[in-house]
Parts: structure tokens; C-alpha cells; sequence
């Protein structure tokens, strides 16, 4: 048996309506629309959303970049006091931490102020509190304050003295 004849044009359009719509140029279009999404969201993010506080990246800068500059107070200090009615000696090495040449050299400016100053405090401590971790974080953050007191007194920011350690605590 054979089979109608069907016009030529009738017989595209079949074939076109067997095909998907779209194709491969479709599928490529899509691709290229959901990249240039991606790309113009990130560039959004880096742009809009990435910023940062400038004075709090200064800050970071400022403390990455600069590192701690210490000055150690020689000779040690060497004062006695009574305890039980016993003579005590106690020895102690202090160091100083800035990350400001400015304050690295008003301390070495002020070297024997700030010796005398902390030699007074020294001296005037019971045995008993300094046998303590906490009369010795006492002592310590006393002895900052003085010699932060100087460097106000020099003309300059105390709080850029950002530490004072003892590196050697002898009691006897």
C-alpha cells in the first residue's frame, strides 16, 4: 500500500515540529546570561559589600606593619626592704614595649627619671604582696603608669607605651 502523497511544505513542517525548539544556540545564550550574571554579582560584592572601615584597616595596618620595639631598663634594679624584720633584696629587670620611635627615645631621654621613680615604687613594697602573682601584676601595671606619667609630662601620648615586663624577679 502506499502512502499519500503529502506536500513538500507540510512535510517540514513535521520534521520542524519533531526538532526542540531552541537547540544548541538556545542552551548557549543561557550559559552566556547566567556567566554575565555571576560576573556582575561578584564585581556587586567587591565592590559594595568588601568595604571596610578605613580607620580600623589604618589601624591593622599600623599595627602589622610596625613591630614592637623594646627597651630594657639596664642595670637591673636592685632595692631592699624589710620583711619580718629580716633585710630583703629584690632584684628586678624591666623592659619597655612601644612600636613608636618617638617614645623609644623619651625613654632613653628620661632614663634617670624614670629609674628614680621606679626605684621609689620598688622600695616601698611588703615582702608578702610580692610573694603573689597578683602583687606582682600589682607592681607591674604600677610601674607602667609611672613611667606613662613621664612620657605625658614629655609632651607625648602615654598610651603608645603599650607595655612594661619584668624580665628578671628576684626576691631574697
Amino acid at each position: 500500500m502506499a502512502e499519500p502523497a503529502v506536500p513538500e511544505e507540510e512535510a517540514e513542517e513535521g520534521a520542524d515540529a519533531a526538532k526542540p525548539k531552541g537547540g544548541k544556540k538556545g542552551l548557549i545564550i543561557a550559559v552566556v546570561v547566567a556567566v554575565v550574571l555571576a560576573g556582575g554579582g561578584f564585581a556587586a560584592f567587591k565592590l559594595l559589600g568588601g568595604k571596610e572601615d578605613p580607620a580600623k584597616k589604618k589601624e591593622t595596618v599600623k599595627t602589622e606593619l610596625v613591630p614592637p620595639r623594646y627597651v630594657t631598663l639596664d642595670p637591673p634594679f636592685v632595692v631592699n626592704f624589710e620583711a619580718e624584720s629580716a633585710v630583703r633584696f629584690l632584684q628586678v629587670t624591666v623592659g619597655l614595649m612601644t612600636r613608636d620611635l618617638e617614645i623609644e627615645k623619651l625613654v632613653k631621654e628620661n632614663d634617670p627619671r624614670i629609674r628614680n621613680d621606679l626605684l621609689l615604687i620598688l622600695g616601698n613594697q611588703p615582702y608578702a604582696a610580692l610573694s603573689t602573682r597578683e602583687g606582682k601584676e600589682d607592681l607591674r601595671k604600677s610601674c607602667l603608669e609611672t613611667v606613662r606619667t613621664v612620657i605625658k609630662e614629655s609632651g607625648a601620648e602615654p598610651d603608645k607605651l603599650e607595655a612594661l615586663y619584668f624580665t628578671s624577679f628576684v626576691m631574697q
